[in-house]
């Protein structure tokens, strides 16, 4: 057998070998394809107060372009002068909110005003929850104890309309008070039954805790998230920024939260450095979409 003819007849060989293996491999990669993908969030919101300077001027414009940079569901707050639904009714924002393709998850609001009638607007308009922004920083640790089981009387006023209750955290409840932390406190002392809780990643983090840690110590009890990152090195206390330039480590944190009974994932921010609201809403859907839990 001459040279040319065994070069010819070894090429031929790896040719049909690679025409055998080709298939396999294609598959394989369509595979990992697959897989990583099914990592990816597929669905996330904003928590509305991130657009604060804006919205009360043009609700209705401004959910179309929180909708355009790929946001699904929104978490809205209570506005002084238009409420929950934006001067809307609750029936029309709903409608509303369909045709751009969102969902309202959730809402912040007053729970000393009027919670029945928000519990039963809420639930008339199939919103999953509505939460307890903030209650501050207290003289004792009893003050908490009585928090707890306001929200329990909360909790059951939501449980009957068919929704549930959360309190959303800031970094006070992760610091000392009379020996004891007051998130323990708030969350020993409500009924899972009745309470959920809205862990916000960055204000844990701002009050020296680590989320993970917490997550795993009360599993199927923080249902949401805010997520908002945190300026590297900074020792300031409002110091958020866009998603991925600052310290958190998201998908790490969110792995966690995903395997310990979370559910939405939602997005704020507070701080505008060298940007506006609207701009960094955009910058922060882009990370969204990318990210692996």
């Amino acid at each position: 057998m001459n040279y040319k003819r065994r070069d010819f007849l070894k090429i031929g060989t790896s040719l049909a070998a690679g025409a055998v293996i080709a298939p396999g491999a294609y598959k394989l990669l369509s595979g990992y394809k697959e897989m990583e993908e099914s990592k990816k969030l597929k669905k996330f919101g904003l928590q509305l107060y991130s657009v604060r300077d804006d919205i009360p001027k043009d609700p209705k414009g401004v959910l179309k372009q929180v909708a355009s940079f790929g946001y699904t569901q929104i978490e809205s707050y209570e506005h002084k002068d238009l409420g929950m639904f934006w001067g809307m009714s609750n029936t029309d924002f709903k409608k509303y909110m369909d045709g751009l393709g969102m969902t309202i998850i959730s809402s912040h609001c007053d729970i000393a005003s009027n919670f029945e009638k928000k519990a039963a607007e809420a639930a008339a308009i199939g919103m999953k929850y509505l939460m307890c922004p903030w209650k501050g920083p207290q003289k004792s640790i009893d003050d908490f104890k009585k928090f707890a089981d306001e929200f329990n009387q909360k909790g059951e006023i939501c449980r009957k309309n068919g929704i549930r209750f959360a309190y959303h955290n800031h970094d006070y409840s992760f610091k000392l008070q009379d020996g004891q932390l007051p998130q323990d406190v708030m969350m020993q002392n409500t009924d899972p039954k009745l309470v959920d809780f809205e862990m916000d990643i960055y204000w844990v983090v701002t009050g020296g805790q680590d989320p993970e840690t917490w997550l795993k110590k009360y599993p199927n009890r923080f249902r949401a998230c805010h997520i908002k990152d945190r300026i590297k090195n900074s020792s300031e206390h409002d110091a958020t920024c866009v998603l991925g330039e600052g310290s958190i480590d998201f998908p790490k944190i969110l792995k966690t939260a995903k395997a310990n009974g979370m559910e939405y994932y939602i997005v704020e921010h507070e701080r505008y450095d060298n940007t506006t609201p609207l701009k960094a809403a955009e910058a922060d859907a882009v990370y969204m979409k990318k990210l692996k839990v």
